[in-house]
This record gives structure tokens, sequence and C-alpha cells, in this order.
């Protein structure tokens, strides 16, 4: 599937649609924040994207209500307006392991617009697959192209900075920061990277 340089809407949505099905951590206590900061500190890779509640105004602007780090073990939700995320985040943000999403470098301004931090390494997904010929470099669109399956897309607009997440929030958000993660070592083995 990887050869094709696009890919349809009505072929994006013959596949099968799949979520992330593995541990998700909605970090809310100093433990959670503690169990993630040893989580990333072991791990060389990591997806990432955020969230923000949408806007239907011309110029209105929202901050970041979400963001998203999916590792090897598990995907760790942050509800950054509700819980001060600023000094577990630049510290991931700031260290040496790979942050991979798609439209990356937007999240870094929007969280950097929040609190001070100088990123390292960043990989844009989006634009890496851009500089291969891709047309479409969305992450529904990479997923189809290059893990064969379909990321369902019903809460992409709902409110992001709620207090409490729904299920199906959660498993949204869940799956975009691992698909970006499992798209990442998916450009490895293809030498995209």
């Amino acid at each position: 599937m990887s050869e094709i340089k696009t890919i349809s809407k009505d072929e994006i949505n013959a596949l099968p649609i799949k979520r992330y099905e593995g541990p998700v951590v909605l970090v809310e206590s100093t433990a959670d924040v503690e169990r993630a900061l040893a989580d990333f500190a072991s791990e060389r890779l990591v997806g990432f994207d955020t969230e923000t509640r949408p806007t239907f105004k011309v110029g209105q602007k929202h901050p970041v209500a979400l963001a998203q780090v999916a590792t090897a073990r598990a995907v760790y939700l942050f509800q950054v307006q509700r819980l001060d995320c600023a000094p577990v985040l630049r510290e991931l943000l700031q260290s040496k392991s790979t942050k991979a999403g798609v439209g990356i470098g937007d999240d870094i301004k929007a969280l950097r617009e929040l609190f001070a931090f100088e990123p390292d390494g960043i990989a844009d997904l989006g634009a890496m697959a851009r500089k291969k010929g891709y047309e479409r470099s969305g992450v529904r669109a990479l997923a189809a192209m290059f893990l064969g399956f379909r990321i369902p897309k019903g809460t992409k607009t709902s409110n992001w900075a709620a207090a409490r997440l729904s299920p199906a929030q959660i498993a949204y958000a869940a799956t975009d920061a691992w698909a970006c993660r499992e798209l990442y070592l998916r450009f490895e083995t293809l030498g995209i990277i």
C-alpha cells in the first residue's frame, strides 16, 4: 500500500477502523505525572499530538486543551488547562527523544504560547511525507496509506476543554498519538526517515 502517492476518501473509508487498544492514562495526579516521566525517560520515540477547543468564528483562537503522548507502553493524556502540565511537558519536549507528530510544528508553537521551552527531537511526519511526494499528509491519510487502517474522526471537533473527556474523546486522542508513533516506526522501516 505504501507505493501509492495519494489516497482517496473512498479508499480510506473502505479500510477497517482501528483504534488504540492499550492503556490510557488521563494524567490527574502527582503519581500519574511521575509514572509518565519514568515512561518518557526510557523512550527513544514518542507519538505526540494536541487538541484544541474548536473555533467557529473567524479570528477566534483557543489555547491547547489536551496534549497526548504515546510511548511503547501507554498513551498519556494531559488536560493542559486543568493541571499544571508545563514542567512534565517541558521536560519531554526538551529531551533528546524523538517526538513524532503530524503538523507537530503547530502543536509546538501553540504550547510555547502557554509556557517557555526549547524543543528538541521534533519530527513532522506530514512534512516528511510531502517531501517524498505524498499529496495527502494528515494523520488519517498517512495511517491509511502506510498502516492500512482508518482512524475514525467523529470526535475531532468536540470540546477538548471540557472538565471531563468522554470515552470517545479519550479513544480518539489516544489513537492519534499512537498512530503518530506507529507511522514514525513504519517510516523508519521504509527508509522515509
